[in-house]
């Protein structure tokens, strides 16, 4: 394998690593989100199982093996109610942005393409859920150190 396509699948590992822990978050958030947003949670979790579905596809593709999900995560915060659940929607979309954005510049042509707009979208929906956005989406949390796993594997 090529070191461009080895880059270009350990991008696409840690991108289906980080959809894995978002599908996981947003099942908290939707047991703590008020009524009047269940609608937006189920959303960003049906576009995150998309996403995750499709790039298990796009590693096989590439000759690898999809990374599989953890039994459970870490949440970034103890998550008691539906304020704290709006901010790990926000939180969990600007990880994934973050690991969206080494994949733009991991590819090329049409998985470029795609990435691309996966990072639009997630920037997109965090701005919904925290009602203000960043002026780089995905960069700021690079430059912030914030790890690219929207929620670390529990022990």
């Amino acid at each position: 394998m090529s070191k461009a396509k080895d880059r270009e699948l350990r991008a696409l590992q840690a991108v289906l690593a980080a959809e894995h822990a978002a599908v996981y978050g947003y099942g908290v958030v939707g047991g703590r989100i008020d009524d009047g947003r269940r609608a937006q949670v189920r959303a960003a979790y049906d576009a995150h199982r998309a996403r995750r579905d499709a790039l298990g596809r796009e590693v096989r593709d590439l000759g690898g093996k999809p990374v599989a999900a953890a039994a459970g995560y870490a949440l970034p915060f103890p998550v008691a109610d539906p304020a704290a659940a709006v901010r790990l929607a926000a939180v969990l979309e600007d990880r994934v942005a973050g690991v969206y954005s080494d994949l733009v510049r991991a590819c090329t042509g049409g998985r470029r393409a795609m990435a691309a707009e996966a990072l639009r979208e997630a920037a997109v929906r965090a701005v919904r859920w925290r009602g203000g956005s960043v002026a780089f989406p995905g960069l700021a949390e690079r430059a912030a150190g914030a790890p690219s796993g929207a929620a670390a594997p529990s022990p």
